[in-house]
């Protein structure tokens, strides 16, 4: 296993980036509080991003751009910056598969599914961790989350699946903001032609979902893979009748849950209540 302290494999990726932030700003004569005002983000994360402590998000970088009347070069920095390792090896199976599935079905008990997270709301997931990781790996881990929702942009995107419990949608992790921008993010997904979102109420007497959160997706020569957490280890599932059991179980959540149309009126309830 590696030192702790052995160089990142992007750190100097990172602080190259970082360098030519701070070089165009100051070419443009902008302060870093100026530019993180026109930015509409703190001067910390810009003083990060500069010296390389923090990863440069795409959203920002395009930011970036106009601000500084760049064509686009730190958004194809921030796009082609290397990938770190910040997910453990028994998950990096799933992933890897997950990029190239052509069909994913997701049950999640308590959060919204990496996949539909906005950024503010996957940060403020990684910053719920304990022990606290750092503001370093928080920015990794939501760079990587975020690149993972690629699939669904593809020209001809995976069928997608998602199931998500009504709790999920009312705790306000990261705060009121986070959660509103959340919930009009999930609303605008809902309406994608290539997603099916449904939302597992409050009060329900029984349902399949007590033991977990979960997901299956098949593979471009039609393998079929499962995939579960909880606190501490991450397990795949090839084995065909463990993955069996569970799609028996996301079949009847999704008879329990509120259909498509349904959800999106809870959807747009919650909104007006936020």
């Amino acid at each position: 296993m590696p030192s702790r302290k052995s160089a990142r494999p992007n750190e100097t990726a990172m602080k190259m980036v970082g360098a030519q932030v701070a070089a165009a700003r100051v070419s443009k004569g902008l302060t870093q509080r100026a530019f993180a005002d026109a930015l509409h983000i703190d001067v910390q994360s810009v003083a990060s991003i500069e010296q390389g402590r923090r990863t440069l998000m795409p959203s920002v970088a395009e930011a970036m751009d106009r601000v500084l009347g760049l064509p686009g070069l730190l958004t194809v920095a921030a796009n082609k910056m290397p990938q770190v390792e910040v997910i453990p090896p028994w998950a990096e199976e799933y992933f890897a598969s997950e990029a190239e599935a052509v069909a994913l079905s997701w049950y999640d008990a308590v959060l919204v599914p990496g996949l539909l997270q906005t950024e503010e709301y996957a940060r403020a997931v990684f910053g719920c961790r304990v022990p606290y990781t750092g503001e370093e790996k928080i920015e990794l881990q939501t760079a990587r989350r975020i690149r993972r929702q690629e699939i669904l942009h593809r020209t001809v995107p995976p069928n997608l699946g998602f199931i998500v419990s009504e709790s999920a949608l009312r705790d306000r992790i990261g705060g009121d903001d986070v959660r509103r921008g959340q919930l009009r993010h999930l609303r605008d997904c809902a309406d994608h032609p290539a997603v099916s979102f449904q939302v597992l109420p409050l009060g329900l007497t029984a349902h399949a979902g007590l033991t977990g959160s979960f997901a299956l997706l098949e593979t471009p020569d039609h393998q079929h893979v499962a995939y579960s957490e909880n606190q501490r280890v991450s397990i795949v599932v090839r084995d065909p009748n463990e993955v069996s059991i569970l799609a028996q179980k996301y079949a009847m959540l999704r008879s329990q849950a509120l259909n498509v149309t349904d959800t999106k009126g809870l959807l747009d309830r919650l909104l007006g209540e936020s």
